[in-house]
């Protein structure tokens, strides 16, 4: 209900702003007020990015390698039997003196338990065990009966399907030593990219989600866990209460807690690790869904909590203010365009041109964002390039604007529920032709995929 209500406020107040414009001045400001704060906010991230560059590079920082806390990798797996053997054999490969793994076999109803008994026999340095199916649902509930028997100073998350490099852990684990950071999140990377159209978009917004986490974490801003490759301090995952159960999201759920708590998040661009990416269009929707629904209820839960913690910094509660923008942009533009498009039908004063230029326009905001990603992280050719961020950014528009409006209606209007939404894995075969596919500075380095 809290969740509700707050929503209810934050778009009745959308709606009253949108008559205030419609009826006291040209609406087109409104749209240009939002345009330049973007373009100002993006102008801040990228300076910083280049003051880090230049400092970094007359004054090299050395990763402090003699930091080697113990680490307990934890792996939820439900209905994984088809990927979960490769990624405990991907992640013994290690190259870090200090860790256990952990693989929990949620309530799954194929064999997954019965690889993971195999596994252990093979492995006898792995912990496993099986939820009950009576066992509270969800990926968080999972984590926190895992931490229980989790012996480490700094707990290690990967999804089934996660392939790294040897070198993962040895490159993450330095970023955590300082005393105020509580968790550092891995580059992500779709390791099927070229399987098809979809993939290759969610590469590239894998891309885009890179180049912005670099620029919160430039600014010191509000950088968030993604859920596979997350490295969190105990001591700091302690504080905030472990995982929260009523959340279909852990990961931007705990990086909100932690914030609020005053704990620093980090992004770590140059240590990736490895995922599938969803090859179809239906499954795709359902984890955007749960994505979108997940994040919109974390920024309502703890909204309260942002707005009076006296830990959080004042960099951070700005930075996750702004961000808070991409939820009610899509409500904006369509309720802008369908009232001057009405307008225009009854042939009464409208703004319907500049409406649709300026959402042109923003639209262009996010293809120049993708051009300069995808030039960074996936070093395509131009002309290749800007086909990819014109095509991308129509995945985008198609793929989350209508879902942000139905999640915004589904929670005002309708029950809350806990559907968590799995993911489906083991449904890509990586054989030597989709390792070909791979990114030219990585692929050689991949193993065991």
């Amino acid at each position: 209900m809290k969740e509700r209500i707050t929503l209810l406020a934050i778009i009745t107040s959308l709606l009253v702003l949108l008559y205030f414009f419609q009826n006291n001045m040209n609406t087109p400001c409104a749209f240009m007020t939002i345009l330049i704060f973007m373009a100002l906010y993006t102008t801040y991230m990228q300076i910083a990015f280049k003051h880090r560059v230049r400092v970094q590079r007359k004054h090299p920082v050395e990763k402090n390698y003699s930091y080697t806390p113990f680490v307990s990798i934890m792996i939820p797996a439900h209905n994984e039997e088809s990927v979960i053997e490769s990624t405990i054999e991907n992640i013994l490969n290690l190259q870090y003196p200090r860790y256990e793994v952990i693989v929990i076999d949620d309530r799954s109803e194929d064999n997954t338990a019965k690889v993971l008994e195999y596994i252990s026999k093979k492995y006898p340095n792995i912990k496993y065990f099986s939820r009950t199916k009576e066992a509270f649902p969800g990926k968080s509930a999972v984590l926190n009966d895992a931490l229980k028997i989790a012996r480490g100073d700094a707990i290690l998350i990967f999804d089934a399907d996660a392939r790294v490099k040897p070198d993962f852990l040895k490159e993450l684990i330095p970023a955590l030593e300082p005393p105020q950071v509580g968790a550092v999140q891995a580059r992500k990377v779709i390791i099927n990219r070229e399987q098809n159209f979809l993939t290759r978009c969610q590469d590239n917004e894998m891309a885009l989600d890179t180049h912005f986490q670099v620029g919160r974490d430039c600014v010191k801003g509000a950088v968030e866990l993604r859920g596979n490759g997350e490295l969190i301090k105990r001591e700091a995952l302690e504080d905030v209460g472990g995982w929260n159960i009523y959340t279909i999201t852990d990961d931007l759920d705990l990086s909100t807690r932690l914030q609020i708590k005053g704990w620093d998040v980090r992004f770590c661009p140059e240590v990736c690790v490895y995922e599938e990416g969803v090859v179809s269009y239906l499954p795709l929707l359902k984890q955007r869904r749960r994505w979108i629904e997940g994040s919109i209820r974390r920024y309502l839960e703890h909204f309260s909590d942002v707005l009076t913690s006296k830990d959080m910094s004042l960099r951070v509660s700005l930075d996750m203010t702004a961000y808070i923008t991409e939820f009610i942009l899509p409500v904006w533009m369509v309720s802008e365009v369908l009232i001057q498009s009405y307008r225009f039908i009854k042939d009464n004063p409208n703004w319907i041109l500049s409406s649709m230029a300026l959402s042109t326009l923003m639209c262009g905001f996010f293809i120049i964002a993708l051009f300069y990603s995808l030039r960074k992280y996936v070093k395509l050719k131009p002309l290749n390039n800007l086909v990819q961020s014109v095509a991308t950014s129509i995945y985008m528009v198609v793929l989350w604007f209508p879902l942000a409006i139905f999640i915004i209606f589904k929670i005002i209007f309708m029950k809350n529920t806990l559907a968590w939404g799995k993911t489906e894995h083991g449904t890509t075969i990586l054989n030597k032709n989709t390792e070909k596919t791979q990114k030219k500075e990585s692929a050689e380095e991949l193993i065991n995929v």
